[in-house]
């Protein structure tokens, strides 16, 4: 189901990734997306988001998100503010978690609905992870 209104687009995300639900979480996304990295990286285009979340859903994550504040600029672009708590099982086995804050910038599309086209997940701060 796709994002009818901006906070959406955080709500579906966390639903789509606590269930594993790749084609519908890269859905999300804008084909020409852009998402920063911890590392400060960027990753450009969907096929290179749906690679990260491969690697991420291979983990079984549980996410848990809160909408801290939506910041609509005009009719069709908004700016969201996430704070998040990811856990998941690391390649040790050993149960890992990790926790942000995030801002999104989600516009609305032709059809009404809307997707994400720049995700900072740290940008806030966060990326503390305990294992």
């Amino acid at each position: 189901m796709p994002a009818y209104t901006p906070e959406e687009c955080d709500l579906r995300f966390g639903e789509y990734l606590n269930a594993g639900d790749l084609t519908s979480l890269i859905a999300l996304y804008e084909p020409t997306c852009v998402m920063v990295q911890r590392t400060g990286g960027l990753l450009v285009g969907a096929a290179a988001i749906r690679a990260d979340f491969e690697r991420l859903l291979a983990m079984k994550p549980r996410i848990d998100l809160a909408i801290v504040k939506v910041v609509a600029a005009g009719e069709g672009l908004a700016m969201l503010y996430d704070d998040w708590t990811l856990s998941t099982t690391g390649p040790d086995g050993q149960p890992m978690t990790r926790a942000g804050k995030a801002i999104e910038v989600v516009r609305r599309q032709a059809d009404g609905t809307w997707r994400i086209a720049v995700d900072d997940p740290f940008a806030r701060g966060g990326g503390e992870g305990r294992g």
